[in-house]
């Protein structure tokens, strides 16, 4: 598939590399010089308040709207110059649910493999492959209406990794989910990384949702306030946790 590219290839470069993305609605700025790298195998948290622009960032890096200054590139393509190679190596959960609630797991997950272009026989064994790595084994029958939430987000996870994306990403996808499902989903979220080399961009408000291993990206009035390990973050900032850091730098952010 065009989106291929080779190990040793894939090994150098992000798998998503944003740089310096301006944006503007009107004369209002959504974006300012907002720079984000996810590697390969690795959950990059983009941590910020209701209007920081973190859904902004998820709608131009999908090619929902274009950025007025800076790049884009998935996998190496530019979004811009090449967009359906780059769009072709991610997969998105969005904030709210887009799945059909009338059909079956099985009936949603085939039709968006035909979408995808992928051959019945092939989707039908990654779609088996998915609900077992997902934890939704021998539930494929069973209509979506049917499920809680936190298995409804797992047919979602399941649907966006049917192509196999190098790119993950997920916009608030633990809204609504009780305190148990939201920590079950995002530990399984956090175990694709290292199983299956998938880089992963988190967007969230909720801090309790990132250790210290885990790289954060936190943003405030669509700037990038600061970037990298979060343990590292803690201990160079003088913080004693990510609430106490994201504090002090949207309060120095500011002033």
């Amino acid at each position: 598939m065009s989106h291929q590219v080779s190990a040793e290839t894939s090994a150098i470069l992000p798998v998503l590399d944003a740089t310096a993305l301006e944006f503007s609605y009107g004369r209002q700025p959504a974006l300012k010089q907002a720079s984000i790298q996810v590697p390969a195998g690795r959950f990059v948290a983009l941590i910020g308040a209701n209007g920081a622009g973190k859904t902004t960032f998820f709608s131009i890096v999908t090619g929902l709207y274009a950025a007025h200054q800076g790049s884009v590139t998935v996998m190496g393509h530019d979004l811009r110059l090449n967009t359906l190679s780059a769009l072709a190596c991610l997969g998105i959960v969005f904030q709210s649910s887009t799945l059909d609630m009338d059909l079956t797991i099985n009936q949603n997950l085939h039709y968006a493999a035909a979408l995808q272009g992928i051959e019945r026989n092939e989707a039908k064994q990654r779609i088996n492959e998915g609900l077992q790595l997902h934890g939704l084994a021998g539930l494929g029958a069973r209509k979506v209406a049917s499920l809680s939430g936190g298995q409804r987000r797992r047919v979602e996870l399941t649907r966006a990794l049917l192509h196999k994306p190098n790119l993950l990403l997920l916009d608030e996808p633990t809204v609504g989910l009780d305190l148990q499902s939201r920590s079950e989903f995002v530990a399984h979220v956090k175990s694709l990384c290292k199983t299956q080399g998938t880089g992963v961009l988190w967007a969230t408000h909720l801090m309790d949702e990132v250790t210290t291993d885990d790289k954060v990206c936190i943003m405030d009035h669509g700037e990038v306030v600061a970037a990298g390990e979060l343990g590292e973050l803690l201990q160079s900032r003088g913080a004693s946790d990510i609430t106490e850091l994201f504090n002090m730098l949207i309060t120095k952010a500011a002033s």
